[in-house]
């Protein structure tokens, strides 16, 4: 049977929803202009009613990457770069639900048509407010979004499958219980999974698509992953699952659809591209030098059906919205938000009563950016409010002081280097032998802010901002490896899956070398300029190095880091950062910032 949506949740006034279009210069071509181009088809019905006219504007709102931020995210994380019409651009201040529920809502008003929809990784990941509560507060917030259907992320799988059926499903977390004297009653939205597969029984996981209908009109939605999901999540969140091509499966269910009549069809692909210009309203579309966008949703974008009218995307944490050519060569377009809830995507699907498709020559995208100057929704307000009250035991109290911001930005950053000096330090206290630490830049969320978010005082660092920068709950493991493989896994940032998104490890204190952005490949690591303490690496013997979990298992494309010997397994990452902290900084104290030139980088 196909998954066919049921009339949404009311809020006791009728339709849950009323809708206003916030941004006509997104839509220059919808079915206002088709119907002055084309004939007239509306007529009177059998009892004088006239009947629809042939062209239906639907709006689909979406975003991706939200990663539990239900607070405003500090820092760079919560602001994003607009381009002037001077060429000049500017940054704004950006997300938190209590926002993104304004801006949402408002968007919907004067639409009767509207779908929200997104593209993974609404959890994972996450700030203490909803990562201690393994995530129920931000599928809560879901819920009051009016979420319709969102693809998987890799993150869905920090806690494995059966936690993302939790989540989908709702009950107490098998360990931690339940949180409150009310049941978690799971997303009210469903979750697609078409791309993840049981080994055992070969089928999805979860629903592989899903059909929007209101009236006469139809929507499918097919939700993927990215199919190296199983490479950027530890092995034991994927134990058990299979991940197919994406392309593939896009276009296996765009055929299950239309048998079922359904010829409208958005794909929501957890896999992203880079765009020329971090601006988030940069025309990647215009043309000359430095226009467009790259990464693998490129490639995905160029493959999948005809069939499939729109793509909604994430992952790469990017803002765009573009075309990519189909495989017929006709512009389709490819939309993504950014993250953590600072922009959204109002989308216009011109649909053709005549044939049950869309008009693709109508669609028009534009991202809006989810500004703080609004008034904040109540209902998230209280929500944000319940849950931290709940978290302030935990997270109110104080494990360090900086002196300065310590951001999370540039090739290598003040807060990578921070986490592989705590590693290096914690590493010590568990084998004086250890030699150095590396630290997986994903594995970094966010920086240190020097202003107070609360009542702690400028400079502390409270458990809940170490939680946000390290959220994923790895151990730090110890490991020996031999001078030959420690350089080899240097040159694994820039090679192998790692070529064309390089991942820069984040260095200790004592490790210094030059990476070559000139070269291409392996070469970029320069091998000759690799010094430990001041010294040559010797391809002969033996150094321990401090890595976490992650890591160790040989995620993020680091094979040789998964053949260490002589494992000695720590407490968690955090652990290590909060007594790192509390040893090394004081009120009269604080920690200065890394000054990140362990690398240097010729270009």
């Amino acid at each position: 049977m196909p998954a066919t949506s049921q009339p949404h949740r009311t809020d006791g006034r009728g339709r849950r929803r009323s809708y206003r279009l916030v941004a006509a210069s997104a839509v220059l071509a919808t079915a206002g202009a088709l119907a002055a181009a084309l004939p007239a088809d509306a007529h009177e019905g059998g009892h004088g009613k006239p009947l629809p006219s042939r062209y239906q504007d639907v709006q689909l709102l979406s975003f991706n990457d939200l990663h539990g931020n239900l607070e405003p995210p500090s820092g760079s994380s919560g602001r994003v770069t607009e381009l002037q019409p001077d060429g000049t651009t500017k940054t704004i201040d950006a997300g938190g639900v209590e926002y993104l529920a304004t801006h949402l809502r408002e968007a919907r008003k004067g639409n009767k048509y509207s779908i929200t929809a997104a593209g993974g990784d609404m959890v994972g990941a996450s700030p203490l407010i909803s990562g201690l509560f393994h995530d129920e507060p931000t599928i809560e917030a879901l819920n009051k979004l009016d979420l319709d259907v969102t693809s998987v992320g890799n993150h869905e799988f920090d806690e494995g499958a059966k936690e993302l059926g939790r989540l989908q499903n709702g009950g107490c977390h098998p360990t931690a219980g339940c949180y409150t004297d009310k049941k978690f009653q799971g997303a009210d939205f469903p979750y697609l999974a078409a791309n993840v597969l049981n080994e055992k029984t070969d089928r999805p996981i979860l629903k592989p698509y899903w059909v929007w209908k209101k009236r006469d009109v139809r929507i499918g939605f097919i939700g993927v992953t990215l199919e190296n999901t199983p490479g950027v999540v530890s092995a034991e969140g994927v134990k058990g699952l299979k991940f197919k091509d994406e392309v593939e499966t896009i276009n296996k269910y765009a055929k299950v659809l239309q048998k079922q009549g359904v010829k409208s069809i958005v794909a929501l692909i957890h896999e992203g591209g880079l765009p020329a210009s971090g601006a988030y309203n940069y025309n990647c579309d215009s043309p000359g030098a430095g226009a467009g966008i790259s990464g693998p949703i490129v490639d995905i974008a160029k493959n999948v059906t005809p069939a499939v009218d729109a793509l909604v995307t994430g992952h790469t944490h990017a803002a765009y919205a573009c075309t990519i050519p189909d495989p017929s060569g006709k512009p389709r377009t490819v939309t993504s938000a950014a993250s953590f809830g600072r922009l959204y995507t109002d989308t216009t699907l011109t649909y053709d009563r005549y044939t049950g498709d869309i008009a693709r020559t109508a669609v028009k995208a534009v991202n809006h950016v989810v500004t703080r100057t609004v008034a904040k929704a109540p209902d998230m307000t209280e929500l944000i409010s319940r849950w931290n009250t709940l978290a302030a035991p935990v997270g109110n109290r104080a494990i360090g002081y900086v002196s300065a911001d310590v951001p999370n930005t540039g090739t290598e950053s003040p807060m990578g280097d921070l986490i592989a000096d705590a590693q290096l330090w914690y590493g010590r206290k568990l084998d004086p032998q250890t030699d150095l630490a590396l630290m997986n830049p994903g594995g970094v969320r966010a920086g240190l802010t020097y202003a107070a978010k609360g009542a702690e005082g400028d400079g502390v660092v409270t458990y809940a901002e170490g939680f946000t920068v390290q959220p994923f709950s790895n151990t730090v493991n110890l490991q020996d490896f031999t001078g030959a493989q420690l350089i080899q896994v240097l040159k694994e940032q820039v090679s192998g899956t790692n070529t064309s998104a390089p991942k820069i490890l984040q260095p200790s204190g004592n490790l210094t070398y030059t990476l070559d952005l000139t070269k291409s490949g392996a070469d970029r690591v320069v091998t000759d300029s690799i010094r430990l303490d001041g010294a040559a690496i010797d391809p002969a013997a033996t150094y321990r190095v401090s890595t976490n979990s992650f890591l160790a298992g040989g995620g993020d494309g680091f094979p040789t880091l998964g053949l260490g010997t002589n494992d000695l397994v720590g407490d968690d990452d955090l652990t290590a950062l909060e007594q790192y902290l509390t040893a090394n900084s004081s009120a009269s104290g604080p920690l200065a910032p890394p000054t990140a030139n362990r690398i240097t980088i010729t270009q």
